[in-house]
């Protein structure tokens, strides 16, 4: 399936998507209410079926704290790049995909200790590489200040 044929059936699943296009993958952006319900659809539609979640990524980006989701159909042989984001950088909350895509969940766990942002109904949301103990902040936002190493952000 080509891009433009991928954004033609996507838009067709979800009517009124955000669908953009970069040099490499099509893009669907999704509000945080519909992620779970997006990412199922992806997965299910035969179609579509994005079985493969080969990167998941936290993201920084102004006022919002966000994740990206790389997909790949292994039998269809498409991409497709889903982001969501929220602007509540005190208490980010979005749905877990690890049910869907079970890669997700250690991403997730990653995601969480270095950006903050929890993932409702996952399995074990806990710190994986930080001391849960001490460690105070998230290192990869761009507004964590560590006054040991002197690391800031802009």
């Amino acid at each position: 399936m080509t891009n433009e044929q991928l954004k033609e059936k996507l838009l067709q699943v979800f009517p009124g998507a955000v669908i953009s296009e970069t040099t490499q993958y099509v893009t669907l952006t999704v509000e945080p209410d519909k992620l779970h319900e997006t990412a199922a659809a992806l997965k299910g539609n035969p179609e579509l079926h994005f079985d493969y979640l080969f990167c998941q990524s936290g993201t920084d980006v102004k006022e919002a704290l966000g994740v990206s989701y790389f997909l790949e159909s292994t039998d269809l042989r498409h991409h497709l790049l889903l982001k969501v984001s929220t602007t509540n950088r005190e208490n980010p909350v979005l749905d877990t995909v690890c049910d869907i895509w079970e890669t997700a969940n250690f991403n997730e766990r990653e995601i969480f200790d270095m950006f903050g942002i929890t993932f409702k109904n996952h399995p074990d949301m806990r710190r994986m590489f930080l001391d849960e103990e001490d460690w105070v902040g998230y290192p990869l936002r761009k507004d964590y200040v560590d006054e040991v190493n002197i690391i800031e952000r802009n």
